[in-house]
């Protein structure tokens, strides 16, 4: 049975991240990213303000040639398109692109499994060349890898790659002293294993002390909402956390309705992506095209 083709949509938010989770998400304060050619998509949205410009940093996905590279889209401080273009590409499949200050550098991790490893990369020069700076080795080739610091440490929560259901349903986590490593898989790996609450969704918080997580539901369907995984405990030897309502598709984003799974914060406002499944006969051969295609090009190599 052929499945749907899920065509994501990201979206700015005119509003800090704090007041996303108090208030909600109005029509009025949305600013949808442009559409892309049909079978083709921006996800995953980050993003960094640099000299009053807002550069969003996205996932391109093309279902023909089921490949995924970075691009970015820059925006002015009203929120008017300037121009997009790609930054990233290699030989494998990249999304994510959880790009973050730290360091006096300015720095890029995004989701590379099919390379065998987790690469962190360097902003050569913003926004548009970035260097491998180093591998960082795990317990496995890391999904959404999301860093961030707390207590002293850098702490960095993940999925694992190794099944198709621990990617929605297994969270893993990882500490060191330093960002470029080395990194110490936690030893209750993994922490957490809820289908509803365990792949990483955008950007980390403290909230009273403690570390808040925008996290992926995957009941039902990949990505179908956004919960937010309150951390009470986190250290080289334990973890506990439970999980609350976050986020989810409301009317006024049609066709956009059947899914959420980022929520970044970029200071004064916010990014978020939703998506539609096309489950059109001409979305769905598309998807089959592209898988089609990629199977004979990996038999040819």
């Amino acid at each position: 049975m052929l499945r749907p083709m899920d065509i994501w949509r990201p979206a700015i938010i005119a509003k800090p991240f704090g007041r996303i989770l108090d208030e909600g998400i109005e029509e009025a304060s949305l600013h949808w990213l442009p559409e892309l050619p049909p079978a083709c998509f921006w996800a995953d949205p980050f993003g960094l303000w640099r000299d009053g410009k807002l550069h969003v940093f996205v996932e391109r996905f093309d279902y023909h040639d089921r490949g995924g590279w970075i691009e970015v889209l820059v925006y002015d401080a009203d929120l008017r398109l300037l121009g997009s273009r790609p930054v990233l590409r290699e030989a494998w499949h990249l999304s994510y692109p959880f790009v973050f200050e730290a360091e006096g550098e300015t720095w890029m991790l995004p989701e590379a499994f099919q390379s065998g490893t987790l690469t962190l990369y360097r902003a050569r020069r913003f926004p548009d060349q970035w260097e491998p700076a180093c591998s960082l080795p795990l317990d496995g080739p890391a999904i959404d890898a999301t860093p961030f610091q707390f207590e002293g440490r850098w702490w960095l929560v993940y999925a694992p790659s190794h099944s198709k259901p621990a990617k929605q349903s297994h969270l893993h986590a990882a500490y060191a002293d330093r960002l470029t490593g080395p990194w110490t898989p936690h030893p209750g790996n993994p922490v957490l294993i809820d289908r509803s609450s365990a792949r990483p969704g955008g950007t980390p918080f403290l909230h009273g002390g403690r570390i808040v997580l925008p996290v992926q539901d995957c009941r039902g369907t990949y990505g179908a909402a956004l919960r937010l995984l309150d951390i009470s405990r986190l250290d080289a030897t334990g973890f506990a956390a439970e999980a609350r309502d976050g986020l989810a598709p409301v009317s006024w984003m049609a066709p956009y309705l059947d899914g959420m799974h980022t929520l970044s914060a970029a200071g004064a406002v916010s990014l978020i992506d939703a998506k539609w499944m096309d489950a059109s006969l001409a979305g769905k051969l598309s998807r089959l095209y592209g898988i089609v295609k990629h199977k004979i090009a990996r038999q040819a190599a």
